[in-house]
């Protein structure tokens, strides 16, 4: 079997089982000539198998990208958080809408609690936003009862002390928690491009124009898999007891980035199998509209819906509390599973649960245009997607490259 070309649904038995313990450090799946994810080196550490390099196809193959590089500076890349809701005006926190440069959001959350003297657990946030990018966001100061001039004052006072923009602040009822966002929206600048301003033109656009008729799988970015999946490696010594973290923050980064590797593996599979473009029978599909998620039992009625862009599939988050897929869809899942040599029961064991993902990104607001430096890309993403995952089909650069963004986090 030719070792070099992508691993094939066919070369998987079906109703195969994860391998043993003895059968993954031999390196070999059984009935399959290949070797799992994870491999026992004779010192007894973890590597992952060079082959897979962490490199995952694009849904532009054969389109040439722009190439050039990102962030000369912190306006050239500008986020906006979308917010899941407005402040009704009346409550106990105080939301506050900042820009900022040069600060990243735990920094402000605690220079914050400072200011208004509250611990840092009463100043809530939805997600992370990159110290070195412009970025808008609402952070909310429980501050009890107060007078109706409070919110004027106190954007004063936080204009005057911290270094930020104060858009506007208001009250209401509750924290601001994590993951209390739709998503937000990119405005990113591509430089130093070795072409000349029509050739970029003429590329991103093509480009743009599949990504908008298609979507593209909701990938991962390296900054979470790590430098050459660096942190996958460290994740899957954790799950297999070769090494113990203290620190709880990054033992959770670690062993979430082994299901962000075999989510990505999955989405891999499905678009090398042409199998992104339509629904599989037990696909757990999710309503755009809605959110809502619900099992694919009857393709022919589903797929004109699909197809319209109102659902998607879902990618699995592996993990024994995960919805899982069935018929064919939950047959490619655990053939994914059973390829990296780990168990649902094993992953359980190490407090990672498990979920769906949505599988397909829709980007109906990805544009392109010239800029002064080169080209500028604008775009909307949902909570818990990457925007270098958007960036590296237009660029089409080495990971490196685009592992060097700080990622913006999408708290999901």
């Amino acid at each position: 079997m030719d070792s070099e070309r992508p691993i094939s649904v066919e070369d998987i038995p079906i109703g195969s089982q994860p391998p043993s313990r003895e059968e993954a450090a031999a390196g070999a799946l059984p009935g399959v000539g290949r070797a799992p994810v994870v491999w026992i080196q004779d010192d007894g550490s973890v590597a992952v198998p060079r082959r897979f390099k962490f490199q995952w196809p694009y849904i532009t193959e054969g389109l040439p990208g722009v190439g050039g590089r990102l962030r000369a500076t912190p306006a050239h890349f500008v986020v906006e958080e979308v917010p899941l809701y407005p402040p009704l005006g009346q409550g106990q926190h105080l939301y506050v809408n900042i820009t900022k440069e040069g600060m990243t959001t735990r920094e402000v959350q605690q220079r914050l609690a400072r200011l208004f003297q509250v611990s840092n657990r009463a100043v809530g946030f939805a997600g992370m936003k990159d110290k070195y990018a412009r970025t808008t966001q609402t952070l909310s100061i429980q501050v009890g009862h107060v007078p109706p001039e409070f919110p004027e004052e106190a954007a004063q006072r936080i204009a005057r002390e911290l270094p930020v923009t104060v858009n506007w602040a208001r009250l209401h009822r509750n924290k601001l928690k994590k993951g209390h966002l739709l998503g937000n929206r990119f405005t990113i600048v591509v430089s130093q491009l070795d072409l000349s301003p029509d050739e970029a033109m003429a590329r991103a656009q093509a480009i743009v124009q599949v990504l908008r008729a298609r979507g593209l799988p909701n990938y991962y970015g390296p900054q979470r898999l790590g430098l050459d999946g660096d942190n996958v490696r460290r994740g899957l010594e954790l799950l297999l007891g070769r090494r113990r973290l203290k620190d709880r923050w990054l033992r959770s980064l670690l062993l979430a980035s082994v299901q962000s590797y075999l989510c990505n593996r999955y989405l891999a599979y499905r678009l090398e199998m042409g199998w992104f473009d339509r629904l599989l029978a037990g696909d757990i599909a999710k309503k755009h509209a809605t959110g809502g998620l619900f099992e694919v039992r009857d393709v022919q009625a589903e797929q004109p819906r699909y197809t319209a862009q109102e659902i998607s599939f879902t990618a699995p988050i592996y993990g024994p509390k995960m919805w899982e897929a069935q018929a064919e869809a939950g047959e490619l899942e655990r053939r994914v599973l059973a390829e990296s040599g780990l168990s649902l029961q094993e992953l359980g064991a190490a407090g990672l649960t498990g979920t769906r993902r949505l599988g397909r990104l829709l980007l109906e607001e990805l544009t392109v245009e010239p800029h002064p430096e080169g080209l500028q890309v604008a775009f909307f993403l949902p909570k818990g997607a990457f925007a270098t995952t958007v960036l590296r089909e237009l660029m089409k650069v080495d990971d490196k490259e685009l592992a060097s963004v700080a990622e913006t986090v999408n708290e999901s």
